[in-house]
């Protein structure tokens, strides 16, 4: 019974409104009071009806020009510059976010030189190039891989992706095969 009672909302509007008047569609056409520059107006005036917003009514009607600034803030909460006015919440925004980054960065500092011990010894200069140089010797992946790229009978390297194996790789290349 309930359920049915609120699915029209009759009730429910009428709570939310109390005894201010709507005026207009409103932001998704609920009836609430809100300043903003997208929807300049809302849904229902600012304060409940008295006699004295009675009076202020009926003056409204006329020409607006007539009536003194005070008279036009009255129906609204907020003047345009008040709402729009910038606040400083950017500035604690950015100071939570830039405290979270450092946050992190002592973390990962602190992680590193505390938890993790030394990079294993195939993370060396020397080391990679003799992974490279076996790469080479064995033929590994001959049709797509890095032996593809490489000249047996030049001993050097063939595209520009070996560019970088001919300057690290050729004089160590050629040591090994002189020696066999």
């Amino acid at each position: 019974m309930t359920r049915r009672r609120f699915a029209s909302g009759g009730d429910s509007i009428r709570l939310m409104v109390a005894d201010r008047e709507v005026v207009g569609h409103g932001i998704n056409g609920r009836p609430i009071y809100f300043d903003s520059p997208d929807c300049p107006f809302p849904a229902i005036r600012y304060q409940e009806v008295n006699s004295k917003l009675c009076a202020l009514r009926e003056k409204e009607l006329d020409d607006w020009k007539n009536l003194s600034l005070d008279e036009k803030k009255h129906s609204f909460c907020q003047t345009y510059a008040e709402f729009q006015h910038f606040t400083p919440e950017w500035k604690i925004c950015l100071a939570v976010a830039l405290w979270l980054v450092s946050v992190g960065i002592a973390i990962s500092i602190s992680m590193k030189t505390m938890l993790y011990g030394k990079l294993p010894q195939t993370f060396d200069d020397e080391r990679q190039s003799a992974q490279l140089r076996r790469i080479i010797q064995l033929q590994m992946n001959p049709i797509t891989g890095l032996s593809s790229k490489w000249c047996y009978q030049e001993n050097k390297s063939n595209s520009i992706i070996g560019c970088h194996l001919k300057l690290n790789f050729s004089k160590a290349y050629t040591e090994v095969h002189s020696n066999c």
